[in-house]
This record gives C-alpha cells, structure tokens and sequence, in this order.
C-alpha cells in the first residue's frame, strides 16, 4: 500500500497573481520593448508592424495602416484579458505596449 504525502493547504503559497500597480505594468511594458528591440538587434526598437500589414493588405486587398494593425493587437490582448476572470499581466503589459505603438504610429 503505498502512503500519501499530505499537504499542508494554508502553508502553501497564495495562488492568486500579484496586484501589480498601473506603473508598474507600463514599466514591465517598456521593458519588454527593450528586449525585443535588443533580441532582434534594432536600435530603434522591433517596429516590424508596416512590414506586416503591407503583407496583409497586398494579400486580401484590404488597407489597413500600420497603427491599425497595432489597435489589432490591442483587441487582441483586450479579448485574452477576457477569457479568465482576471487576465494574466501579459495581456495587460503587451496590450500597454502595443497601445504606445499605435500612438506612436499615428503621429507620423
């Protein structure tokens, strides 16, 4: 008969996900910017969005901008955040990030 280890319940740590502060998510936002910019080597940082939506709009003759395709990515991680009851920090920190970008886009 093999034995069964029991687990102590209230020992074990909170499961629930920390409560990050607005700053902070656009902190942790920022920072992965960085590192992508760092991981694909371009000083200016990944801006590989007008390359995408030039390829989509030369595919299904839709035509989309570039800060479009960014508020994309938005209601994308918009929806994710959706699917559980709180979401996970990725959904929120890229969402953060990608919303910079469109603005970013916008301006020029």
């Amino acid at each position: 008969m093999k034995k069964t280890k029991k687990v102590d319940v209230k020992a074990q740590a909170d499961p629930r996900p920390e409560q990050p502060s607005a700053p902070a998510i656009l902190k942790r936002a920022a920072q992965h910017m960085e590192d992508r910019a760092a991981a694909r080597d371009q000083p200016g940082g990944e801006r590989s969005m007008a390359r995408t939506v030039a390829a989509f709009n030369a595919l299904t003759g839709h035509g989309l901008t570039e800060r479009d395709g960014w508020m994309f990515m938005v209601a994308l991680k918009a929806a994710r955040a959706c699917t559980t009851a709180t979401g996970l920090s990725d959904d929120y920190e890229d969402g953060a990030a990608y919303f910079g970008l469109a603005g970013e886009a916008a301006s020029r």
